[in-house]
């Protein structure tokens, strides 16, 4: 079992890359492996199916590989699969893949447990990746508890509320600039049926610690509750916590998507697109896909901040980062991966060919100074830079924590238990348990963890 201790807190044109290229193989031996100067290496990257994601892997091999020579292999899966995947691959140390794409939830724990290849020696060789320009919260969170850097951003995300404006102004509905939940519970109320076969709001009800329990806990924090107290004692069953689930849930049952209950990311992302939804509240990341070219709905969407209650910001911090197995005998090859994918070259190569509103964006200080990101972007990029910059992984509600994290508690035993939990939760959506009942037995399995900690 990993260690218990706790963590600590959280494209230039292509031609910019062969520079990046030749100045990465005149120093194969800054993080061990062998040199990829000779464009013979294979990469095996393990990766969640995110649109950006899945955007990155049709670019590889025309950008990537053709510049070094470099062939990448992408496993490509949903998110619950691939977390499940990497954790197995990365504890074993199994090296059969390279690069896997971890969040700021994983870097702290599995750094700790040495799964990881530290970054720093390649990003001090590397100037052209500018890691001075990576976002603040973002890159901290991707520190381990030495204080060395495990992985590069591929997009850093918030969380905030998106609504259809058009389909407002026709019920005659106002967004406030900062709506609480309520105003947001009422507001779906109105919105429910406006347009043939629309609801209300769409909200995540599939199991999985990073799927149901994101947004949840959010709600969470900002009425009032927490997991653990700073003292280590579960408060599942705590009057703010069941206050925050019976709201949550109570909304996506009346006013949110049919099928909640196996509706993630994913789903929600795609009723939101095809008109189904006039709200949603998720990761900011998913205005991208939004406003890309081609989509239905570009143009017709307004974003505000995450809902609060008793806090004054309540979006989340996350990142889909990479990171590299410290087992990978390719680690040379693995960097110029990372550099390439996570640098500004690449965003300017989305840019480009797909679209600027398509762009991995939330974790450079220069996407949102370029004229042409903001000209596209302008919808969303203020926000989510906003909202990114207001997240406060320490003290994400009213009151002290023992371990780190917004949407998550940054502590090993968290993968288990916040599936566990989510189970429950997703069970009181689909109807098949009350919320008391799904607390009182997250409850105990919240307790048997505390125990190990006091």
């Amino acid at each position: 079992m990993p260690s218990k201790r706790r963590p600590s807190g959280i494209p230039a044109r292509l031609g910019a890359v062969a520079t990046a290229a030749a100045l990465l193989a005149g120093c194969a031996g800054a993080g061990g492996g062998g040199s990829a100067s000779d464009g013979g290496d294979t990469l095996n990257v393990l990766m969640v199916n995110n649109p950006p994601m899945v955007q990155l892997q049709k670019l590889t091999a025309d950008h990537f590989t053709k510049e070094t020579g470099i062939k990448v292999n992408f496993t490509v899966l949903p998110e619950n699969d691939v977390r499940d995947k990497i954790s197995q691959d990365f504890s074993n140390q199994a090296g059969q893949y390279d690069i896997a794409t971890i969040s700021n939830y994983e870097v702290p724990i599995y750094s700790r447990n040495g799964w990881l290849h530290a970054l720093d020696s390649y990003v001090a060789e590397d100037k052209a990746f500018d890691q001075a320009d990576i976002l603040g919260p973002l890159s901290d969170s991707l520190k381990g508890a030495d204080g060395k850097l495990y992985a590069e951003p591929f997009y850093g995300e918030s969380s905030f509320l998106m609504y259809r404006k058009d389909v407002f102004a026709a019920k005659g509905l106002t967004m406030p600039a900062k709506p609480t939940w309520q105003q947001v519970a009422d507001l779906a109320a109105k919105a429910d049926g406006a347009e043939q076969g629309m609801k209300g709001i769409c909200l995540r009800g599939l199991p999985g610690w990073g799927e149901v329990m994101a947004p949840l806990t959010t709600v969470v924090n900002t009425m009032g509750g927490t997991w653990f107290t700073k003292d280590w004692k579960a408060r599942l069953n705590s009057p703010e916590f069941t206050r925050a689930t019976e709201f949550y849930v109570k909304l996506v049952r009346e006013h949110g998507e049919a099928g909640a209950a196996q509706a993630g990311y994913a789903e929600c992302l795609n009723n939101m697109t095809q008109g189904k939804t006039a709200m949603w509240y998720d990761a900011t990341a998913g205005a991208g896909s939004l406003e890309a070219k081609g989509s239905p709905v570009k143009g017709k969407i307004g974003y505000v901040p995450a809902p609060v209650d008793r806090t004054e910001s309540s979006g989340w911090l996350y990142t889909w980062a990479f990171g590299m197995q410290k087992a990978s005998k390719k680690a040379d090859s693995a960097w110029r991966f990372i550099s390439w994918a996570s640098g500004k070259e690449y965003e300017e190569l989305v840019g480009e060919q797909v679209g600027w509103a398509d762009v991995p964006a939330g974790k450079r200080a220069s996407t949102y100074a370029n004229p042409e990101y903001r000209k596209e972007a302008a919808a969303f990029a203020e926000v989510t830079r906003e909202a990114i910059g207001a997240a406060d992984p320490v003290n994400p509600g009213v009151q002290p924590r023992p371990a780190p994290g917004i949407q998550f508690v940054g502590i090993p035993e968290f993968t288990d238990l916040g599936t566990k939990v989510s189970q429950q939760i997703s069970a009181a959506i689909a109807g098949r348990t009350s919320v008391p009942d799904a607390l009182a037995a997250s409850q105990k399995l919240a307790e048997k963890v505390a125990e190990e900690y006091r």
